[in-house]
């Protein structure tokens, strides 16, 4: 007996539609993420610099991120129109919160010795922060890059709303069909392509940090150690 929730069938007949919405709900989230993050680090650097201005901009990040997203896209419709500018904005306003914070908090958390050697060595504040502070900052931005990445995705299904949210057509449609297949296949993609993002974030952020590899080696050499002494003395 088939089972209505899986089908090789729904694929086989329309393939290039799942194609199609698939490539538009990878491309409007990847392009959603990157001008966020284009935002989001003279944000959390403005921050950083001047915290005075923290609770402002803080405060903002914040309110936009606890607007429900159906309300969202429906208020930014009669200004941004019907289709994926709306849906931009909204999944941009939605990611902005999550990489400023990691950035700032990324930011704070730089070792005040390595800054302090910097100063001595005469940089600037512009090059201290793009050449010490911001490299140091990268474990916390990849992990809040990774948070935003893997909402984003589940967020475009909800442009359906204002007739643009890629694998979120097909979900909407087969709900309103029964289909069940079409609501499986979408929902299935929909969490590989955020696996899939987040796996190659992952290893951006391997790539992009390797001293965090070896001072987590070092430290496992270090606790290997003592049990080695113990042993070579029993």
């Amino acid at each position: 007996m088939d089972n209505p929730w899986l089908s090789l069938d729904y694929l086989r007949r329309n393939g290039a539609e799942v194609w199609d919405q698939l490539v538009i709900h990878a491309t409007l989230t990847l392009e959603a993420v990157l001008i966020a993050v284009v935002i989001a680090l003279p944000l959390a650097a403005l921050v950083h610099r001047s915290p005075r201005l923290s609770g402002t901009i803080m405060g903002l990040t914040g309110v936009l991120y606890t607007i429900p997203s159906f309300a969202l896209f429906a208020l930014l419709a009669p200004f941004t129109g019907i289709g994926r500018t709306t849906v931009l904005v909204g999944l941009v306003a939605y990611a902005l919160l999550v990489l400023v914070r990691n950035t700032v908090v990324g930011l704070a958390g730089v070792d005040p010795d390595v800054v302090d050697a910097a100063r001595g060595l005469g940089y600037t504040r512009t090059r201290m922060l793009v050449a010490v502070e911001l490299p140091n900052a990268l474990p916390s931005i990849i992990a809040g890059l990774r948070i935003a990445t893997v909402s984003t995705v589940a967020l475009v299904t909800v442009g359906v709303v204002v007739g643009y949210g890629g694998l979120g057509q097909l979900m909407f449609r087969g709900m309103q069909s029964n289909y069940r297949a079409q609501i499986t296949t979408s929902a299935l993609l929909c969490l590989a392509l955020a696996l899939v993002l987040d796996l190659a974030i992952v290893a951006l952020g391997r790539r992009l940090t390797p001293w965090t590899r070896e001072r987590r080696a070092r430290r496992g050499g270090r606790a290997a150690r003592p049990a080695g002494a113990a042993g070579a003395a029993a």
